[in-house]
């Protein structure tokens, strides 16, 4: 992912509610999200070139999200895939606290990256760049996501988190959040990060919806975790230039001993 805008335990009846776009080449070979045929109860996307995730859910309240952190590529020459840490959260056993804790230990291995990953037991951030600093237990709260550390206060992160609070009053309707997801307004020149990566770029970058004719935002996503344990997940697809593609929905309840 490139954008993550959630809201945890912030309202009643609304454990987890996330809309977060994942920005990528189109070159990049990718499966859509679904449940996996070799492992049903596990819903999410899938790169096909290393294998890992950037973003799913599993039936027993398993969560994980991931977003790269910018810099130079030379950077994370020789690291390992970060799409591989949120994939190998939904597949292990251990408690998310647990699991946070061991991997902060092997945190350096991988490109930079920021690591959401919560269970029943809570929701966790971790990262291996900037001033992630150690892994995070995070209370109830509205926060967003991109390509630095938690709550940078970039432009598409900061009117985000705005548009989402917006939606509170509604519901969280995934069609309204799949809809503040496309919004293209660029970030004015005084408000553009400095990553590494040149202005031209980070121009190009700094929208919440990135349309181009090589790298754009390939998928957004709406997920909703009810209090009760209702799961929803939509995901729209585009092709360049944000046309749209198939829109899948997925719909599961969690069992009582594994609800949020």
């Amino acid at each position: 992912m490139c954008l993550i805008l959630f809201s945890y335990k912030y309202t009643p009846g609304h454990a987890l509610a996330l809309a977060a776009n994942r920005d990528e080449f189109y070159r990049r070979p990718t499966r859509t999200m679904q449940f996996w045929p070799e492992q049903p109860g596990l819903l999410a996307g899938r790169d096909l070139r290393e294998g890992g995730t950037w973003l799913g859910i599993t039936r027993d309240g398993r969560f994980s999200a991931v977003t790269n952190y910018r810099e130079p590529p030379t950077a994370n020459a020789g690291r390992l895939s970060r799409g591989i840490l949120a994939l190998d959260f939904l597949q292990s056993g251990l408690p998310a606290q647990d699991w946070i804790m061991a991997k902060a230990a092997e945190k350096d291995r991988y490109g930079g990256f920021n690591l959401l990953a919560g269970d029943p037991g809570g929701l966790w951030y971790l990262g291996n760049r900037g001033d992630a600093g150690e892994p995070r237990a995070l209370a109830p709260g509205l926060y967003g996501l991109s390509n630095k550390t938690l709550d940078t206060p970039w432009f598409k992160v900061v009117e985000g988190k705005r548009a989402l609070e917006r939606s509170i009053a509604r519901g969280y309707p995934h069609d309204a959040l799949i809809e503040l997801l496309r919004h293209g307004q660029r970030a004015r020149d005084e408000q553009l990060p400095d990553t590494g990566v040149g202005r031209k770029l980070e121009r190009m970058l700094s929208p919440r919806f990135i349309r181009s004719p090589w790298y754009g935002t390939r998928a957004s996503t709406a997920l909703t975790i009810t209090s009760s344990g209702e799961v929803t997940v939509t995901e729209q697809n585009y092709m360049h230039f944000g046309l749209r593609r198939a829109r899948n929905q997925f719909e599961f309840t969690l069992d009582r001993s594994r609800r949020w």
